[in-house]
Order: C-alpha cells, then structure tokens, then sequence
C-alpha cells in the first residue's frame, strides 16, 4: 500500500496551518479591533470560503491561477513555472479555502481579551507591538491553538479545490481525499476504507489533543 498521498496530505496541512497562522495573526487584529467598514469587509470576504461549494471556490482559483490569470501570470514571470497543478498552488489554495478556520478564532480570541489588560500595558508606555506580544497573545493562547488544530483538519479534508487547482498528479497533488475518490470510483473499498481510517483517526485525535489541552488551561 503506498502511503505517499497520505504523508503528502499531512505535509500539505502542516505547511498551510503554520501559513495561515503568521497571516492569521496580523489580519485578524486588524478585523477585531478597527472600526473602519473595511475592517467589516475583509471580515466577510474571509468568510466566503465556509459558505460557497469548493468547487466554485477551486473553479475561480483555477483561473487566477492559470498562465492567463493574474497571480498565475506573476508567479511564471517571476519563478518561471506555471502555479496549477504544483504544490505551491495547492498550498496557496488550502491557505485561501482554509483562511476562515485561522481567523475566526482568533478574532474571537482578540476580542475576549480584557480591555483593561491592553489600557494598563499602554499607560506602562508599552507600544502597540509590544502589548500584542507581551499580553493580548498570552491571554489568548487557547483561541490560537483552535486556529491552528481547525486549519489543520481542515485542510486534512480538502477536495473539490485541490482535486480543481492541483488536480490529481501522483507524487505532487495526488492528496489522500482524491485517492479515496478515486478508489470508490474503480470500487476499490478497501483502499478508500484505509485512507478514510486514517484521515478520520488523525482528525479526531488533532481534535482530542485540543479538547484535552483547552480543559486543562480552563481548569
């Protein structure tokens, strides 16, 4: 049995949770705490992801990512290949599809921060970077594990846009949920049984370690 697809996944989660973890920071602040109605839009535009079909998602990705789109366009002007079907479009595309499951709990997270807390630190002459680092993170630890452990599984379970942007090449975008797909397709269950056990097993365990992890900062 060749597990490749499933590191590949896991490799492919990883990055994008980590990605989505240094943008998620900065953007989320900005969104939680500006009042400007830009601050409001990018809060829908994030959004987005969780309500449209990833198919409709990964079809308007697809064309930004085409030699004839513009992010697409840029990246084989500047690295000198094209971005569908690599691994860097897959990673920019779970970046995208995942952004929702970063910044919401993060938002969340910022926003149950004590006001207090961030008023004493500036009246101590700490900077706005310097509280940000020194006591609204800290305080929200639990919401950045969240961001972090629901990009992961996430990710875990993508199809529709990376079946769409990376397609379904073996070795390079050949993810664990295509496989699965493709098994069903040629009525090979006991390949889909083990890929959906595995994928199944590592959410629930992501998601246990979390539970266990939140309940002991709670208590």
């Amino acid at each position: 049995m060749d597990f490749g697809p499933f590191w590949l996944t896991v490799k492919l989660s990883l990055i994008t949770s980590f990605i989505l973890l240094i943008v998620g920071i900065p953007l989320a602040y900005y969104m939680a705490y500006s009042k400007s109605p830009l601050a409001l839009i990018m809060e829908v535009i994030t959004t987005l992801p969780l309500v449209l079909p990833p198919t409709v998602l990964g079809f308007y990705l697809l064309i930004l990512f085409s030699k004839n789109g513009l992010l697409g366009a840029l990246w084989e002007r500047l690295l000198g290949y094209q971005l569908v079907f690599t691994f860097e479009g897959l990673v920019i595309a779970s970046v995208i599809y995942s952004l929702p499951m970063m910044t919401h709990p993060l938002i969340s997270g910022y926003r149950s921060v004590p006001k207090s807390l961030i008023e004493a630190s500036w009246t101590l002459g700490k900077s706005k970077l310097e509280t940000l680092f020194r006591v609204i993170l800290p305080n929200m630890k639990a919401s950045i594990l969240v961001g972090f452990v629901l990009s992961f599984a996430h990710t875990l379970g993508e199809f529709g846009v990376v079946l769409m942007v990376g397609g379904n090449i073996e070795g390079k975008t050949r993810v664990a949920s295509i496989v699965i797909y493709n098994a069903v397709e040629s009525i090979d269950y006991v390949t889909a049984h083990l890929y959906s056990l595995l994928l199944l097993s590592l959410s629930f365990l992501s998601l246990l370690a979390l539970y266990m992890i939140n309940r002991r900062w709670v208590l």
